[in-house]
């Protein structure tokens, strides 16, 4: 009998090392990325705020993401979020959340009412 427990409990341990492996992976946000228009975006963690900024494409030097704070695994979080099409004294509701293949950027204006959406894929 106790060797049919330490049997499970080693294969659950094993499974649970799985899954948490990937979402690990996901926390490690900073590097860079390319916009769906081709834009590549570099993303950085400083004194635990997170930037995303334009370097090279449509508008280099174009920062998207100012201080996100971290409120999550792999959520970030801010309400100084910039989108290259919209004049610069816009900001929106941010949320960055890391994915297996990059980050989903979400930016929202008036509430929850206006949202934009894209996905960054990790280069």
């Amino acid at each position: 009998m106790k060797r049919n427990y330490w049997a499970a409990l080693v294969a659950a341990s094993g499974i649970a090392l799985t899954i948490a492996a990937p979402a690990a992976w996901a926390t490690e946000i900073a590097g860079d990325y390319t916009r769906p228009n081709g834009d590549k975006a570099r993303v950085s963690v400083s004194d635990g705020k997170l930037y995303c900024k334009i370097v090279s494409g449509s508008q280099p030097g174009f920062e998207m993401c100012h201080g996100m704070e971290k409120t999550g695994a792999g959520i970030w979080q801010g309400g100084q979020m910039k989108h290259p099409s919209m004049p610069g004294m816009m900001t929106f509701n941010g949320t960055v959340t890391a994915t297996a293949s990059g980050l989903s950027i979400k930016g929202c204006a008036v509430g929850q009412s206006m949202c934009d959406a894209e996905n960054w894929a990790r280069n």
